[in-house]
């Protein structure tokens, strides 16, 4: 499909407004944006049920029990597999047999662990859970194996006896660390440790999670009459299910902000629980700490550079956030002259959404009409297509291939290389859905042994609100956020063309996976790229400029203040799985990087940590968000803040860092593709930077609508 629109030759920003060159208008819905308007197209099958294809077009999985063969299949496959790896006489690099195990197991474990959680029907999801809990048995065994793990070892270190690549050998090490994880090269005694603390971990960490959205009940008495009435009432209990951020009542925010984040004894001790096991298992595997650990194969490399990097932009962030905190306290002022609050936790949220009403006069309402599901579907591909010559085309859905009537599936087609993969677009809310946005994997893109390529397979899912019979799915500025972040995920599995299904995509290191996926969050924020797709879903009218700067900058407020907040989550994060014991609880660690890092101090006799269920899944990690920002931040404005549609700045992003997935060490990759070294400074200086030209970028818009005033 050709782009309906063509580039923007040249575009300039000024004062708060833009002008645009060489846009060609479009008086009609484009094929995708109408499709996308409207449900998923079926056609009716009058065919006995052999004539689906079955999920995703395998034929074993016309039924559940397809999840057995297919399990069958692979425990065949592996067994071939490791015997193929440990004869001396093997034909091919080890590295290409361990990838056709890891391939052979990621088809069934992938697809399984999403139809274990997507599909709406009971039989489909237990045949998918079983088929996991039996590859993960499998793999359990695969990381006990001593001959597998010596083969793959001998391998890594002295050389195979086939001439390898640096891509080679840098899986190669992947392969031997990922072994490594779970103690393989441990004396018995300490690997059975290892596995043990593993199943501990893991066991408190779901229990932990589960614990961090339980509802805090309180006898109604405790809260005031005036305020009762905004939460839930149970008999003679009131339920807090969450901090009420957004709230006009500043007591009904402090009450929910000091009852749902008071100290609970059992979460700390699974907290504190989980962290010294996680020390332990560190400890066991050689690693001074666990943040040492999990750091290991990423950007960063060490806890050091994370540390440097988070104190760099706390020192440059303290002023900037300083400045966000006085307005809100200016706004709380004015909103109650009598009150003798300073400016509290409670607060900060809500004054962020007052400034959007008050200031930019932002309101979902107001832009959810020009921003239909098809309408940004249309913006996707006309990006897309501007970027890398790749279109996004509405493909037909066959019989029995989809978990659910209303998911709709994209062929990604590039212009001179033809189809690169599919992406199936499970966007809309029913009930029983997970309540999340994600990207999930269902199969690795790999080159094969007779040249071919496996294309990749992936899903999206998102929670958009369904089509009505009067309108299609109108969507919010933060679901538009969403969709463009998680197609970033998808087109990063798509334009990853690696010879390994081990490192395609997204599967590298976390502070670089979410950099292509943070970066489509720019293309969003963007005038230039929203006002080539966002129009009335009735008129076709496209969005009045106003409401384009407005928007656009509603996304820019109180930037340094919420960065701040996110370098001390991260600084706790990294305190948290450094050296133990603790000096003190999580709480008492706490409130003292509370008050190094963040404008704001710590509220006594709560404990947020206790609900921070990032801790679990992000362990070591958090820093990872900061981080693929910085980067993020940094290509922006090296290769697309000029022009965000420029076919050549794509085409290099492309080649030099998509293509690539995790098949090249990430620090080297993005220091090549920046051309300069990843250090904390520069870094930091790349957030920095985005951060004063918002607050410029904010004033301007200030300045022109008090003008037009």
């Amino acid at each position: 499909m050709t782009s309906v629109f063509r580039k923007l030759a040249a575009v300039k920003i000024k004062n708060g407004t833009f002008n645009k060159v060489g846009v060609q208008k479009v008086s009609t819905w484009s094929p995708l944006a109408t499709a996308f308007n409207s449900r998923p197209a079926r056609k009716l099958n009058f065919s006995i049920s052999q004539d689906d294809v079955g999920l995703f077009g395998l034929p074993e999985l016309r039924t559940y029990d397809g999840f057995y063969s297919m399990k069958e299949n692979a425990v065949l496959e592996t067994d071939k597999l490791i015997a193929e790896s440990c004869d001396p006489n093997r034909s091919r690099k080890m590295v290409e047999v361990f990838d056709e195990l890891s391939d052979t197991l990621c088809k069934v474990a992938d697809l399984a662990e999403f139809i274990r959680i997507a599909h709406p029907k009971a039989a489909y999801s237990q045949a998918a859970e079983d088929a996991c809990v039996s590859i993960s048995g499998i793999v359990e065994k695969l990381n006990t194996h001593r001959e597998l793990y010596s083969a793959l070892r001998n391998v890594a270190e002295n050389k195979d006896k086939f001439e390898t690549t640096p891509v080679d050998e840098h899986v190669a090490q992947l392969f031997l660390f990922d072994f490594e994880q779970c103690g393989i090269h441990l004396p018995e005694s300490d690997r059975c440790r290892v596995v043990e603390l593993n199943d501990y971990i893991l066991q408190l960490g779901q229990r932990f999670m589960a614990g961090a959205v339980s509802p805090r009940a309180i006898p109604k008495e405790v809260l005031p009459k005036n305020i009762r009435h905004l939460f839930t009432i149970d008999g003679d209990q009131v339920l807090v299910t969450g901090l009420y951020a957004d709230s006009p009542n500043a007591a009904a925010r402090e009450a929910a902000y000091r009852i749902f984040l008071y100290p609970d004894g059992h979460q700390e001790y699974l907290l504190e629980e989980m962290l010294k096991a996680r020390h332990e298992l560190a400890k066991l595997c050689g690693f001074p700490t666990y943040s040492h650990r999990a750091l290991k194969a990423s950007i960063v490399e060490m806890p050091s550079v994370v540390n440097e990097f988070l104190d760099i932009l706390t020192e440059q962030l303290w002023d900037r956030a300083a400045a966000d905190f006085h307005t809100m306290m200016r706004m709380k002022c004015e909103e109650d002259p009598l009150s003798q609050q300073n400016l509290a936790p409670w607060d900060t949220p809500y004054f962020t959404q007052k400034v959007k009403r008050d200031w930019l006069q932002v309101g979902s309402s107001e832009f959810s009409p020009y921003l239909s599901l098809g309408a940004c579907m249309e913006g996707l591909n006309t990006l897309t297509n501007s970027l890398y010559n790749i279109s996004l085309v509405n493909d037909e859905v066959r019989p029995g291939e989809v978990w659910s009537p209303d998911v709709y599936k994209l062929a990604v087609v590039h212009k001179d290389e033809g189809l690169l993969g599919h992406i199936y677009c499970d966007f809309y809310e029913r009930p029983g859905k997970p309540n999340q946005d994600c990207h999930f994997t269902i199969r690795g893109g790999k080159e094969l042994p007779d040249g071919s390529y496996q294309n990749p397979v992936v899903v999206l899912m998102l929670n958009l609100p369904t089509p009505r019979w009067s309108s299609p799915s109108l969507l919010t500025p933060s679901m538009v956020d969403n969709l463009f972040h998680e197609m970033g995920h998808a087109m990063h599995s798509m334009l990853a063309r690696t010879k390994y299904q081990h490192v395609t995509g997204t599967r590298c290191s976390t502070d670089f996976a979410e950099v292509p996926s943070v970066l489509m969050e720019y293309f969003a924020a963007d005038p230039r790229v929203v006002q080539t797709f966002a129009r009335h879903f009735q008129t076709q009218e496209k969005m009045p400029e106003d409401m384009l700067i407005r928007l656009c900058a509603s996304k820019h407020l109180f930037a340094a203040s919420e960065m701040q907040l996110q370098v001390f989550y991260s600084a706790l994060d990294q305190c948290y799985h450094s050296h133990h014991p603790l000096q003190g609880s999580t709480t008492d660690v706490l409130a003292q990087l509370q008050n190094k890092y963040y404008g704001i101090p710590c509220v006594a006799n709560t404990a947020w940590q206790l609900r921070f269920s990032h801790l679990v899944g992000y362990g070591a990690k958090y820093y990872s968000y900061l981080l693929s920002r910085a980067l993020a931040s940094w290509i922006w404005q090296e290769y697309f803040e000029a022009n965000p549609l420029s076919s050549s700045a794509g085409e290099k992003y492309r080649r030099e860092c998509l293509a690539h997935g995790g098949g090249k060490p990430a620090k080297e990759l993005v220091s090549q593709f920046l051309q300069r070294d990843v250090t904390p400074v520069n870094l930091a200086h790349s957030l920095i930077t985005e951060i004063d030209n918002k607050r410029e970028h904010i004033n301007n818009v200030k300045r022109t609508s008090s003008c037009q005033a």
